[in-house]
């Protein structure tokens, strides 16, 4: 009975292999909380199969078809092109948790303001190919490049959150000369997490994600957000427990399980100061999250996943970054403040023109 209490505790922390401590703070405008008796279990909603078929994006979504080692995989992606543009492009990085839908604001601003946006699924994430093979974020970006070859656009602008942080080093250290600029929104991998965080068998990561709740998702999810957790953000809980009531659930099990692995093995902390295009730092002051907090002691990781401190540090560590932080936030800022992240991110974008 105590390992099965372990194991459900475990999992409200998993699916991004992280979580975050106990930070209160006084949002800076008032939100409705969600009433604990009206959040619904979605035990009677249409399952969705792997590839999330049924669940609407804001955006067309287009499908890129490719071979990677033998397999023939598709890439899901929208691309939003403006009504008047400007002749700049802008790609978005998801975080592990979500798939790109989670950017819809972002690509309204974007595209009001003439940017063309391309906005992924990365291979093992939303509506794209879920392949059960070692992941990397060299695999990431190549494809991200293979996509951007597609598309017959040479050099863009990254905007990436979270894991899609890690992402945007990468291919903005493998494709230098393709980025014009790199923001980088509450990015994993600002600290040395390895020496902290122990390996994890990914046969043992995948009984955990087997083990997920719809309760226990919504906590997690709840942790990114801290005090501003709000009743639209539900919509990432009812995603989750509709793929959860899937047959096709343990491959997606897995397939987080994979990408688990791809973000301790590919940490981006040494790779900050090589970074040679124009960087920003988009920081919630609130977030505290920790990739993999849950494997390790508390006394192993009591000085990591401060990010107030994080950012600065990471500012003197990047070549020329500009540092921008949003009291009251946490993990997500462009969904938790989208008028003060995106009239950040549009001012960087226009001085980096």
């Amino acid at each position: 009975m105590k390992n099965n209490i372990f194991i459900l505790a475990m999992a409200a922390a998993l699916l991004a292999g992280c979580a975050s401590s106990q930070a209160p703070s006084t949002p800076a405008t008032a939100v409705t909380p969600v009433a604990p008796a009206t959040l619904p279990t979605y035990a009677d909603a249409e399952p969705l199969g792997a590839a999330m078929e049924g669940w609407v994006y804001p955006y067309p979504v287009q499908m890129l078809q490719f071979e990677h080692e033998g397999r023939l995989l598709r890439m899901a992606y929208m691309d939003v092109q403006p009504a008047q543009p400007n002749g700049q492009t802008v790609v978005l990085f998801h975080g592990k948790n979500f798939g790109a839908e989670y950017w819809a604001n972002t690509l309204r601003a974007l595209s009001a303001q003439g940017y063309r946006v391309i906005a992924p699924d990365q291979i093992g994430f939303g509506k794209s190919a879920k392949p059960e093979i070692r992941y990397t974020f060299a695999m990431l970006a190549d494809n991200t490049a293979r996509l951007l070859d597609h598309l017959k656009v040479e050099r863009v602008a990254i905007v990436a959150n979270s894991m899609g942080g890690m992402l945007g080093v990468h291919f903005a250290r493998r494709y230098p000369q393709r980025v014009s600029a790199l923001v980088l929104e509450n990015p994993l991998g600002l600290e040395d997490y390895v020496p902290s965080i122990p390996p994890q068998q990914t046969a043992n990561l995948l009984k955990l994600e087997m083990a997920q709740t719809t309760v226990s998702y919504r906590n997690f999810i709840k942790s990114y957000f801290k005090d501003n957790y709000r009743p639209e953000f539900e919509r990432f809980v009812e995603q989750f427990a509709r793929v959860q009531r899937s047959a096709e659930y343990p491959r997606v099990a897995h397939v987080s399980a994979l990408t688990y692995q791809m973000i301790y093995e590919g940490p981006t902390y040494n790779e900050l100061p090589k970074l040679t295009v124009p960087t920003l730092l988009a920081i919630g002051q609130l977030d505290r999250t920790v990739f993999g907090r849950r494997f390790a002691p508390p006394e192993a990781v009591k000085n990591l996943g401060y990010f107030p401190q994080l950012g600065k540090d990471s500012q003197k560590r990047i070549p020329g970054a500009k540092l921008v932080e949003f009291d009251n936030v946490g993990h997500v800022p462009h969904l938790e403040a989208p008028d003060r992240f995106h009239a950040a991110l549009l001012q960087f974008l226009q001085d980096k023109r």
